[in-house]
């Protein structure tokens, strides 16, 4: 029985191309500055950003937490979603390496209101409060089904933070996914952040690794957190070299994934009335909703429709690795279980 796998994004493979870049990739010492590929793909992504500079790192969330520190947020407080991922899902890091106090905030499916925003920013003349040291935005929003944030509201969050003096960081990790459903490159969304990083090992299909980008002076100190981090690493070339055959040409295979999601969602809700909660799915993650979600999902593997569930969601994500058949699987697995006694 073929397996359907939905868990994540994260499972997607190379394609034979990177696999072939892999065996023909020049190598050196990456933490050194001495691999030619690495510094190559470095290069690009701080061309495909917009940013001066790009530092290749094993993880996202080593991304996150060298941004943190480079952004001297230790002591100050971080405004975040309420359900961001840097605050909910990387085991508290932000507060136990990096320092900071989270700010969390309810948004909108994720989105952020800046006029909430300039309200929560305190500043540093209450000698008793912490002040606020950065804005981070997650872009699309996990939690959220895959919500992606408009240009619109980026920029006034931007300027906001202008007006107070502070910077904001994108936790990028589907910035790409963004982007697609956008129309416009990830440049075009990186001009309203200070700091951005986004995920090689997603939708882009490199077996490993994340960009962080910015302007030199704030790498500089994202660099010396990285490689106290444990981030420095030695013939990268060999995990980088994929990476560059991935951002040649990466929003085709977004939007592929974006459609199957939303054939995916039309399916679904045809099978029973509120069991999703989205008015639409932007990009490639469709949440459902159902008692028992984790008993359900493992239904679904019985199967062979791997899908992520816990409380009452259920989250299916698409990616390189499914395409139309493993869609009709999935709507046909769930309405055998929803039939089924």
């Amino acid at each position: 029985m073929r397996r359907h796998d939905f868990r994540s994004d994260t499972v997607t493979l190379p394609t034979p191309a990177m696999m072939a870049a892999i065996a023909r990739a020049p190598l050196g010492d990456a933490a050194r500055g001495d691999d030619p590929t690495v510094n190559e793909l470095e290069r690009l992504a701080a061309e495909i950003t917009g940013k001066e500079e790009a530092l290749f790192l094993p993880s996202g969330a080593m991304a996150n937490l060298a941004a943190l520190i480079a952004h001297d947020c230790r002591g100050g407080e971080v405004i975040v979603e309420e359900a961001a991922h840097i605050y909910g899902s990387e085991g508290g890091g932000l507060s136990v390496v990096a320092g900071a106090i989270a700010r969390p905030i309810r948004g909108e499916r994720g989105i952020l209101a800046p006029s909430v925003i300039a309200t929560a920013i305190r500043g540093s003349a209450d000698l008793a409060l912490a002040p606020t040291r950065l804005i981070c935005l997650e872009n699309t929003h996990n939690a959220s089904g895959g919500r992606v944030m408009p240009l619109e509201v980026m920029a006034e969050i931007h300027a906001v933070a202008r007006a107070a003096g502070i910077s904001v960081h994108f936790d990028g990790a589907r910035l790409f996914n963004a982007a697609a459903y956008l129309g416009a490159p990830i440049a075009a969304l990186c001009q309203y952040a200070d700091s951005v990083w986004f995920a090689l090992c997603k939708g882009l299909g490199g077996p490993i690794g994340a960009i962080l980008a910015g302007d030199a002076a704030f790498m500089r100190k994202a660099r010396r957190a990285a490689k106290m981090l444990g981030g420095g690493m030695r013939q990268a070339g060999l995990i980088a070299a994929p990476a560059i055959v991935a951002l040649q040409d990466p929003y085709d295979g977004h939007r592929r994934d974006h459609e199957l999601a939303r054939r995916l969602a039309r399916g679904l809700a045809a099978l029973r009335p509120g069991l999703l909660d989205a008015p639409e799915v932007q990009t490639n993650i469709v949440n459902c909703f159902i008692d028992d979600a984790a008993a359900v999902t493992r239904r679904l593997g019985e199967r062979g429709v791997l899908a992520i569930g816990r409380g009452r969601k259920i989250r299916f994500v698409t990616h390189r690795q499914v395409d139309d058949v493993s869609v009709d699987a999935a709507i046909a697995a769930f309405a055998d279980i929803l039939e089924g006694p």
